[in-house]
């Protein structure tokens, strides 16, 4: 259907699609659905196709009887620890005859930007423009009609595996879908949880994952720096069937129900029943003891990511602090020990803002499917796009030159 956006986050724990239509230049969710990853994805990147396929058909069934719309395309997310990125800039001499810029010369100045030095094996992206310099005036956003004798563009630069990339569209096309885009998914994850106030301010994003945890770093608005850390729920999960000696499947039960992120939030008279490995009887353990074996693991992962930040030019200006998201942000404690660590305000973003059955998706798990929806919704209905979506659409044909046979099959 024409006025229908979907949105397909492909976990490592977990696929989620969702639906939503365009009414009235509204957007609401209409259709959710999700399924089991069933390892066919490892750290965000996919290691079995048949199983991933299967898990995407389970996921976009399920969404579509709720929804009661059959879909043919997605919005999907690309994310792993093979995405790198780099900050780049570009300068041109304005070619028009009265030193008029226009949109030639900015695309010119972009093309110059991302002339930079990549292995064999990999690809550009996404090219997203922080901010224009036109005669050494900064802080322009849009500079076409402007005068001016030089140039010059400041861009984010994002790179991805080109094989991890082809695995997703062979995926999504053996489960009958085609690929409207593919996104990276802490950018889109962005879309869906943080404000306007957050991304002028400075903010960092961190999407916490079953695989992987997903940073992007916002300042002024622009997208300054996205990492890959390739730690997340699952490892929490394996330090708990490892620490409380029970099977992974009662770990990650272990943890949605009863896990914390701060020991000392947790009473020491609270109990709790654990599952013995095959067989073995079950032992009562105090849920303190499970936050002391969390904590020092998600004490990690934003350790990584605050190291991250300060290897960034941005690490001193997130005046609105950290926000996390992603399944694992849930954990009670989760942003008090995340302020501890970075020394910031931190706080747990859930999508924000939608009509139809959006309480189904107010969960920080779905952040990236919903801002998937919301990326495709900016860039199909509004008249006004945000900055990035007027590159991103180079991605989609980028894709179409690397193996089009995708696409046309």
């Amino acid at each position: 259907m024409a006025n229908t956006i979907v949105g397909l986050d492909l976990g490592t724990t977990k696929i989620a699609c969702i639906i939503a239509e365009v009414d009235r230049e509204e957007l609401k969710i209409v259709g959710v659905g999700t399924a089991p990853s069933e390892e066919g994805l490892r750290r965000g990147v996919v290691v079995n196709l048949e199983k991933t396929a299967k898990a995407i058909e389970k996921a976009v069934s399920e969404a579509e009887l709720m929804a009661g719309v059959k879909i043919s395309s997605v919005y999907a997310g690309i994310a792993g620890d093979h995405i790198r990125s780099i900050n780049s800039r570009g300068v041109i001499a304005v070619s028009r005859g009265g030193n008029e810029i226009t949109q030639a010369d900015v695309d010119r100045v972009i093309d110059a930007a991302q002339a930079v030095a990549i292995p064999m094996d990999r690809e550009i992206l996404h090219v997203i423009p922080q901010g224009f310099i036109v005669d050494d005036q900064k802080g322009i956003k849009d500079p076409i009609g402007m005068a001016g004798v030089r140039l010059e563009v400041e861009v984010h630069i994002v790179t991805g595996a080109v094989a991890s990339a082809e695995n997703i569209y062979k995926s999504i096309k053996r489960a009958g879908l085609k690929v409207d885009d593919l996104v990276l998914q802490p950018l889109a994850s962005s879309q869906a949880v943080l404000t306007p106030d957050e991304r002028a301010l400075g903010v960092c994003l961190m999407d916490i994952g079953g695989g992987t945890t997903d940073l992007a770093l916002f300042f002024e608005d622009s997208i300054r720096h996205t990492a890959v850390i390739g730690l997340g729920g699952n490892n929490l999960t394996n330090d708990i069937a490892i620490g409380l000696r029970t099977p992974t499947d009662q770990a990650e039960r272990i943890k949605r129900k009863y896990g914390c992120a701060a020991a000392q939030q947790v009473k020491e008279d609270e109990i709790i029943t654990v599952q013995g490995v095959a067989g073995r009887e079950e032992r009562e353990v105090s849920r303190q003891v499970l936050a002391q074996v969390i904590e020092p693991r998600m004490e990690e992962i934003f350790s990584l990511a605050h190291r991250e930040i300060k290897r960034s030019d941005y690490g001193d200006m997130l005046g609105a602090g950290v926000v996390l998201t992603g399944g694992a942000s849930k954990l009670p404690g989760a942003a008090a020990l995340a302020e501890q660590v970075f020394n910031q305000p931190a706080r747990v973003g859930e999508p924000r803002g939608l009509g139809g059955v959006s309480d189904a998706v107010k969960d920080p798990m779905h952040a990236t499917g919903v801002g998937l929806v919301l990326y495709g919704f900016d860039k199909r209905f509004r008249k006004e796009s945000l900055d990035e979506d007027k590159l991103f659409d180079s991605i989609l044909a980028k894709m179409k030159g690397w193996f089009g046979e995708l696409f046309n099959g």
